[in-house]
């Protein structure tokens, strides 16, 4: 797609969004703002689930990659009501990753989100209580086993936002090559948040904090706004006092950051920080 007609379509679906966008309409403006930056879609069979990616053409093979996984997406739409298709309204993490100024990055949707999925078969649990369990988790490691060989890659950096946290988190502590763990507003210890917002526990999920030990030798960032109040700085906190304090592990609270703000404007220089 020509980057003029990407960026056209991409004002088209804005202006059309005070309403809930519809599932196609919320992958168009993603494949819009992949298409402006000269980034294609592909989806890579893992598992039992279809994973929707974005990655840079054409690609160039380099020892380093950045695998950039989503957040939890519109999986609810209230408080105690599932959505009918997690596809994010606003993609977050697809537009950190078109943000990074420098080396290889990829993008990697979560299950069920970009993808039909009555007609996958993704079963709604896959985006409400199980949203990392071991399957989940193996089909991201999949995933990025097969981007991994694509990029010609043999060292990574996962980078997380939100739920997408807790994937890379997990997906990190049962592999020898990921060199960097990055999470931007994770949710790193389900238990805790689940009891911080008073909603039933997520049975069938994996828990980072249980895992936290295993991270110990992977160097880490871990950002959050101060204004957060959806996984907020005491829920970090309490995660990173989960492990004996490592040189290895860096954690940074942003004055004014909430959830969302402001973290593609600063996401290059936050980027930097990461890398020097």
């Amino acid at each position: 797609m020509p980057k003029v007609i990407a960026l056209l379509l991409l004002a088209g679906i804005l202006s059309g969004c005070a309403s809930i966008p519809s599932p196609p309409e919320r992958r168009a403006y993603a494949d819009a703002l992949a298409a402006a930056k000269g980034w294609r879609a592909e989806v890579i069979s893992a598992g039992q689930f279809q994973l929707l990616t974005y990655a840079p053409q054409p690609i160039r093979e380099h020892p380093e990659l950045t695998v950039y996984i989503e957040g939890d997406g519109f999986a609810w739409v209230t408080g105690s009501t599932p959505s009918a298709d997690p596809t994010p309204r606003e993609p977050l993490a697809l537009k950190l990753a078109l943000k990074q100024a420098a080396g290889n990055a990829v993008y990697l949707g979560r299950p069920c989100q970009y993808v039909d999925a009555e007609q996958t078969g993704c079963a709604q649990r896959y985006w409400t209580n199980a949203r990392f369990a071991p399957e989940v988790v193996l089909a991201s490691s999949k995933a990025v086993d097969a981007l991994k060989a694509r990029f010609g890659a043999t060292r990574l950096t996962l980078v997380g936002y939100s739920g997408g946290g807790a994937i890379a988190a997990l997906v990190a502590a049962r592999r020898n090559d990921v060199e960097r763990l990055v999470t931007i507003a994770g949710n790193l210890d389900h238990r805790a948040w689940t009891q911080f917002h008073h909603v039933d526990a997520l049975a069938g999920s994996l828990n980072p904090a249980d895992e936290a030990g295993k991270l110990r030798h992977i160097r880490q960032w871990h950002f959050v706004g101060s204004k957060d109040r959806i996984t907020p700085p005491a829920l970090l906190k309490a995660y990173v006092g989960l492990s004996p304090p490592s040189a290895l592990s860096q954690t940074r609270i942003l004055p004014d950051f909430d959830h969302q703000c402001c973290w593609e404007k600063e996401w290059p220089i936050l980027w930097q920080s990461t890398i020097r």
